[in-house]
């Protein structure tokens, strides 16, 4: 079968969505188990702030180091997924993200809007995030803000919550 029919085409949409919201939640909730479940071994992630990653354990290791004093908050929206075959599709995703942390004393903040420039892959017999480049088109920060920021002891929870 070289196309999928157009049910099992609105099937793979939904999935390929359902995965996207999943994967967006597992980084904001720091579900890292979820987070690489949702990866193929071989995932490959570029990201201008923290490099490029060539397996799915080697990009959970750095995000969820990176991510450790964050709180974020991760939004995808207006989707355009095609099908290379019944077992292979790429996406790009419009994103708004919200970053905030304690840097010294202070409370700092990142904003940026661009596009996720993804592909999946069906694998055993579910779609899994096979490859991930980030863009940013439009950036803001606090005054004084270093992001990605340094990682420090304190989490940025417990420090925006006052503990």
């Amino acid at each position: 079968m070289n196309e999928l029919s157009a049910i099992a085409k609105l099937s793979a949409l939904e999935e390929i969505r359902l995965l996207k919201a999943r994967r967006d939640r597992a980084a904001d909730t720091k579900d890292w188990a979820l987070y690489e479940s949702l990866h193929a071994p071989d995932h490959r992630s570029e990201n201008g702030d923290y490099g490029t990653w060539h397996t799915a354990s080697e990009m959970i290791a750095n995000v969820s180091r990176s991510m450790a004093n964050l709180i974020t908050m991760h939004h995808s929206h207006t989707p355009e997924i095609e099908f290379e075959s019944p077992t292979r599709a790429r996406g790009i995703w419009a994103m708004t993200g919200l970053s905030l942390w304690v840097q010294g004393e202070e409370q700092h903040w990142f904003r940026a809007f661009g596009h996720y420039f993804e592909t999946y892959g069906y694998r055993g017999d579910r779609w899994l995030f096979t490859s991930r480049r980030l863009e940013y088109h439009h950036t803001a920060r606090s005054p004084g803000a270093v992001f990605p920021p340094k990682l420090e002891g304190q989490t940025a929870k417990s420090a925006l919550d006052g503990r």
